[in-house]
């Protein structure tokens, strides 16, 4: 049995999740006023740069805390990360639990900032 590398895990965990670029985020964003925006980033680099109207709740402890923030399963939940990859796997989980409206924002963290400004 051959392992697979994170690169592989991340690819078909994006193939299987619904990606939005920044700009379809901007347009959702606009038009659902109870849009969760979650940073699955580390605390330190939500520091260095964040996006404006975030939530930051690493992607270690997301199952643990995303409750805290909402137990409606239809509520749009979009999740970013630095570059896709966290977001993508926090996704799965969240559809896992039961989430029915989650989106990644496949992009970059600067990208994103680019789009919703910063905080």
């Amino acid at each position: 049995m051959n392992l697979k590398t994170l690169q592989e895990i991340v690819a078909e965990t994006k193939a299987s999740v619904h990606c939005l670029t920044p700009q379809a985020a901007r347009e959702l964003l606009a038009n659902n006023a109870d849009a969760l925006v979650i940073d699955v980033r580390e605390p330190g680099e939500v520091a260095e740069k964040r996006v404006a109207g975030t939530i930051n709740i690493p992607r270690g402890v997301l199952e643990m805390k995303i409750t805290e923030h909402t137990t409606d399963p239809d509520r749009p939940i979009l999740l970013h990360c630095a570059t896709g990859g966290r977001a993508a796997l926090a996704a799965a989980s969240l559809e896992r639990m039961g989430f029915n409206s989650v989106s990644v924002i496949d992009c970059s963290c600067d990208d994103l900032i680019a789009h919703l400004g910063d905080a």
